[in-house]
């Protein structure tokens, strides 16, 4: 759930060009480098620094979930 210190500028949904975007900066902008959700939120547009950190985290998340076997591969009904 977003935090109410969220603004409302930015926030919600991701286009592909953010999410994109997104991926790019963090090639970048790896975790040693100063102010890095700063500079991120900048590649992106639209976004804040805390909005662009917490889309990380989200996805941090998934990666953790998705690798520890809990999410099923798709079901493929041609035999491939």
């Amino acid at each position: 759930m977003a935090s109410s210190s969220m603004s409302s500028r930015g926030s919600g949904s991701w286009t592909a060009k953010q999410n994109k975007d997104f991926e790019r900066a963090l090639a970048v902008y790896d975790k040693d480098t100063p102010d890095r959700w700063y500079n991120v939120a900048k590649a992106v547009g639209g976004k804040t620094a805390e909005e662009v950190k917490r889309h990380y985290e989200l996805l941090v998340a998934d990666v953790k979930y998705i690798e520890s076997g809990q999410v099923p591969f798709p079901y493929r009904s041609n035999g491939n």
